[in-house]
């Protein structure tokens, strides 16, 4: 880590980077499967056509062509001048949404730990992800940047290879809290506007928004020609609700705002209604081609990157 971590960085944020995700992490390489909008010679795709290894197609030779790129045995069927073009090999410019709304403050009884965390809350969770990816991607030379949003965005750190953006970002993760209501798609649009077409969009969010206004900004996305990564983090509380006794239920992205319910009344329409928007989420991914991601955060975060990152490669 010495790399990318000035040796006087705190542990406020270093703690993000704990030995386990580090050593999981350097084994691991994030290649992008369309072609990317980049800056500098890296090792994905490129829409734009160049002299690298891979062979993309032929044109005509025109005056001024570099003579080592005819390809002599199009010629000698053809009798015609044909260039060998190829397709230039790029960085990848991503940019990381971290959902910092209320309702990712829950953690739950049988929330994983961490570096010393114990039950992690879904924020928790996620900016290990966001430090994980983070660290791995601009080791490998890629362009990252940051968003943190609720009802709006937060705060929003604009993508750079460059080394130092890795303590940039730790410490923007490390010092964000999760408050406010969530407006995922609306800010999903707002993003989709501002940044450049053609990058790597990865969401790390419990999305409690309307499934359908979710669904139309994902699409705002891939219209831009971005590949989409979305990580669904949901509680085991969340996805199981096992509560049993009579209590007050309390809502974490408006203050003062609580229920007091049987949860045997509620239990089957919530599990109903929880099941169709994890379906909605997944078929929406399905249909754009965005690798959907669900985690329940009882999974360890190393183990949660690991099984990704095996099924992306495979």
């Amino acid at each position: 880590m010495s790399d990318f971590m000035p040796e006087s960085a705190t542990p406020a944020f270093t703690d993000l980077l704990p030995p386990e995700i580090i050593n999981m992490i350097s084994r691991l390489e994030f290649l992008a499967r369309s072609a990317k909008e980049g800056t500098i010679n890296g090792r994905h795709s490129s829409p734009h056509k160049g002299f690298s290894v891979e062979f993309a197609e032929h044109r005509q030779y025109v005056a001024g062509d570099d003579l080592r790129n005819l390809d002599w045995r199009v010629y000698g069927k053809s009798d015609r001048y044909y260039i060998k073009q190829f397709i230039e090999e790029t960085n990848m410019r991503v940019t990381i949404l971290l959902d910092a709304s209320g309702s990712m403050a829950y953690s739950g009884e049988a929330s994983s730990s961490l570096g010393g965390h114990e039950r992690l809350s879904k924020y928790e969770y996620g900016r290990y992800l966001a430090a994980a990816l983070t660290y791995l991607l601009i080791r490998q030379q890629d362009a990252v940047g940051l968003v943190t949003f609720a009802k709006s965005i937060k705060r929003y750190l604009r993508p750079t290879a460059k080394p130092s953006q890795v303590r940039a970002i730790l410490e923007e993760l490390s010092n964000t809290q999760p408050s406010e209501d969530t407006r995922c798609a609306d800010t999903f649009h707002e993003i989709a506007e501002r940044i450049p077409p053609r990058g790597l969009v990865i969401i790390i969010s419990d999305l409690f928004d309307d499934a359908e206004a979710i669904k139309n900004a994902l699409h705002h996305f891939r219209y831009k020609n971005h590949e989409l990564v979305l990580f669904h983090l949901m509680a085991e509380e969340e996805l199981t609700f096992p509560f049993e006794k009579f209590d007050d239920f309390r809502c974490l992205e408006v203050d003062g705002r609580k229920l007091n319910i049987d949860p045997s009344t509620i239990r089957a329409s919530y599990l109903d209604r929880v099941r169709e928007h994890l379906k909605a989420m997944e078929l929406a991914c399905g249909q754009m081609q965005a690798d959907y991601v669900p985690i329940n955060t009882k999974t360890g975060v190393a183990e949660a990157l690991f099984t990704y990152f095996s099924q992306r490669k495979s």
